[in-house]
Protein backbone atom coordinates (compact mmCIF):
# COMPACT_ATOMS: atom_id res chain seq x y z
CA UNK A 1 0.00 0.00 0.00
CA UNK A 2 1.47 3.04 -1.11
CA UNK A 3 1.08 5.93 1.45
CA UNK A 4 1.61 10.09 1.24
CA UNK A 5 3.52 11.78 3.59
CA UNK A 6 2.16 15.28 4.81
CA UNK A 7 2.35 16.98 7.55
CA UNK A 8 -0.45 16.82 10.17
CA UNK A 9 -3.69 19.35 8.63
CA UNK A 10 -1.89 20.53 6.08
CA UNK A 11 0.75 20.47 3.79
CA UNK A 12 4.11 22.99 3.29
CA UNK A 13 1.98 25.07 0.47
CA UNK A 14 -0.29 25.33 3.14
CA UNK A 15 -1.08 28.14 5.65
CA UNK A 16 2.08 30.00 7.60
CA UNK A 17 1.14 28.54 11.07
CA UNK A 18 1.91 25.41 9.43
CA UNK A 19 5.29 26.57 8.57
CA UNK A 20 5.80 27.40 11.92
CA UNK A 21 4.82 24.81 13.75
CA UNK A 22 8.40 23.19 14.53
CA UNK A 23 6.72 19.82 15.91
CA UNK A 24 4.29 19.18 13.02
CA UNK A 25 7.64 19.69 10.37
CA UNK A 26 9.35 17.42 13.27
CA UNK A 27 6.80 14.66 12.94
CA UNK A 28 6.78 15.08 9.39
CA UNK A 29 10.50 14.57 8.65
CA UNK A 30 10.36 12.01 11.20
CA UNK A 31 7.59 10.11 8.94
CA UNK A 32 9.50 10.81 5.65
CA UNK A 33 12.94 8.98 7.37
CA UNK A 34 10.68 6.31 9.24
CA UNK A 35 9.32 5.56 5.11
CA UNK A 36 12.72 5.43 3.56
CA UNK A 37 14.06 3.36 7.02
CA UNK A 38 11.27 0.61 6.22
CA UNK A 39 12.07 0.73 1.75
CA UNK A 40 15.85 0.72 2.53
CA UNK A 41 15.54 -1.80 5.22
CA UNK A 42 17.65 0.05 7.59
CA UNK A 43 18.45 -1.00 11.22
CA UNK A 44 17.69 2.51 12.76
CA UNK A 45 15.87 5.99 11.55
CA UNK A 46 19.15 7.82 12.17
CA UNK A 47 20.88 5.45 9.88
CA UNK A 48 17.90 6.04 7.20
CA UNK A 49 18.14 10.08 8.47
CA UNK A 50 22.04 10.15 7.26
CA UNK A 51 21.04 8.65 3.35
CA UNK A 52 18.13 10.54 3.37
CA UNK A 53 20.05 13.83 3.78
CA UNK A 54 23.07 12.77 1.83
CA UNK A 55 20.86 11.61 -1.50
CA UNK A 56 18.82 14.81 -1.15
CA UNK A 57 21.98 17.34 -1.14
CA UNK A 58 23.08 15.40 -4.53
CA UNK A 59 19.50 15.76 -5.88
CA UNK A 60 19.45 19.26 -4.68
CA UNK A 61 22.05 20.27 -6.84
CA UNK A 62 20.61 18.22 -10.23
CA UNK A 63 17.13 19.75 -9.71
CA UNK A 64 16.91 23.53 -11.31
CA UNK A 65 14.27 26.21 -11.08
CA UNK A 66 10.37 26.20 -10.70
CA UNK A 67 10.78 22.49 -9.87
CA UNK A 68 13.16 22.59 -7.85
CA UNK A 69 11.81 25.69 -5.43
CA UNK A 70 8.65 23.39 -5.61
CA UNK A 71 10.54 20.22 -4.48
CA UNK A 72 11.41 21.86 -1.49
CA UNK A 73 7.98 23.45 -0.71
CA UNK A 74 6.74 19.68 -1.13
CA UNK A 75 8.70 18.07 1.52
CA UNK A 76 9.55 19.01 5.37
CA UNK A 77 11.43 21.68 6.17
CA UNK A 78 14.77 19.71 7.11
CA UNK A 79 14.72 17.85 3.72
CA UNK A 80 13.61 21.47 2.23
CA UNK A 81 16.81 23.16 3.48
CA UNK A 82 19.13 20.02 2.49
CA UNK A 83 17.47 21.13 -1.04
CA UNK A 84 17.70 24.31 -1.29
CA UNK A 85 21.67 24.69 0.58
CA UNK A 86 23.25 22.63 -2.43
CA UNK A 87 24.76 24.76 -5.44
CA UNK A 88 23.07 23.82 -8.70
CA UNK A 89 25.27 21.63 -10.65
CA UNK A 90 27.45 22.87 -13.82
CA UNK A 91 25.96 19.89 -15.99
CA UNK A 92 23.91 17.67 -15.42
CA UNK A 93 24.85 14.08 -14.39
CA UNK A 94 23.73 10.97 -15.45
CA UNK A 95 22.00 8.64 -13.42
CA UNK A 96 25.37 6.39 -12.64
CA UNK A 97 26.76 9.11 -12.09
CA UNK A 98 24.10 10.33 -9.82
CA UNK A 99 24.76 7.35 -7.52
CA UNK A 100 28.74 7.56 -7.78
CA UNK A 101 28.04 10.55 -6.70
CA UNK A 102 26.31 9.56 -3.62
CA UNK A 103 28.38 6.47 -3.39
CA UNK A 104 31.10 9.30 -2.49
CA UNK A 105 29.72 10.41 0.43
CA UNK A 106 28.52 7.41 2.05
CA UNK A 107 31.09 5.77 4.37
CA UNK A 108 32.20 1.90 3.46
CA UNK A 109 29.78 2.26 -0.01
CA UNK A 110 29.48 -0.04 -3.23
CA UNK A 111 27.98 1.05 -6.27
CA UNK A 112 25.44 -1.85 -5.31
CA UNK A 113 25.16 -0.77 -1.81
CA UNK A 114 24.51 3.55 -2.95
CA UNK A 115 22.07 2.14 -5.59
CA UNK A 116 19.87 0.72 -2.83
CA UNK A 117 20.40 3.48 -1.16
CA UNK A 118 19.30 5.86 -3.59
CA UNK A 119 16.88 4.39 -4.64
CA UNK A 120 15.09 3.91 -1.59
CA UNK A 121 15.12 7.35 -0.98
CA UNK A 122 13.98 8.27 -3.77
CA UNK A 123 10.84 5.90 -4.51
CA UNK A 124 10.06 7.17 -0.93
CA UNK A 125 10.00 10.70 -2.62
CA UNK A 126 8.66 9.91 -5.56
CA UNK A 127 5.16 8.41 -3.58
CA UNK A 128 5.09 11.34 -1.73
CA UNK A 129 5.38 14.20 -4.40
CA UNK A 130 2.35 15.27 -6.29
CA UNK A 131 2.65 13.09 -10.14
CA UNK A 132 2.21 16.16 -11.79
CA UNK A 133 6.06 17.72 -10.21
CA UNK A 134 7.54 14.34 -9.94
CA UNK A 135 6.97 13.90 -14.33
CA UNK A 136 8.65 17.88 -14.64
CA UNK A 137 11.10 16.58 -12.26
CA UNK A 138 12.14 13.51 -14.48
CA UNK A 139 11.39 15.83 -17.93
CA UNK A 140 14.46 18.09 -16.38
CA UNK A 141 16.74 15.43 -15.18
CA UNK A 142 19.28 13.21 -18.06
CA UNK A 143 17.11 9.70 -18.78
CA UNK A 144 17.54 6.73 -16.55
CA UNK A 145 16.32 8.68 -13.03
CA UNK A 146 12.58 7.28 -13.39
CA UNK A 147 14.76 3.46 -12.43
CA UNK A 148 16.18 5.34 -9.25
CA UNK A 149 12.58 6.96 -8.88
CA UNK A 150 11.33 3.47 -8.86
CA UNK A 151 9.11 4.58 -12.02
CA UNK A 152 9.46 3.13 -15.59
CA UNK A 153 12.03 4.96 -17.70
CA UNK A 154 9.62 5.44 -20.85
CA UNK A 155 12.07 7.69 -22.29
CA UNK A 156 13.26 7.10 -25.68
CA UNK A 157 16.68 5.12 -25.77
CA UNK A 158 19.51 7.51 -27.20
Amino acid sequence: MITTIAPVETTRRGTSAARGDEAAEHRWWEELTEKVREAGQYATRPEAERVTRIVLSVLGGHVTGEERVDLAQALPREAAQVIASQIPATHPLTAPEFVEAAAARIEGSTPATARWDVSSVLSVLADTLDPNLLNRILTQLPPGYALLFGRADLSPAQ
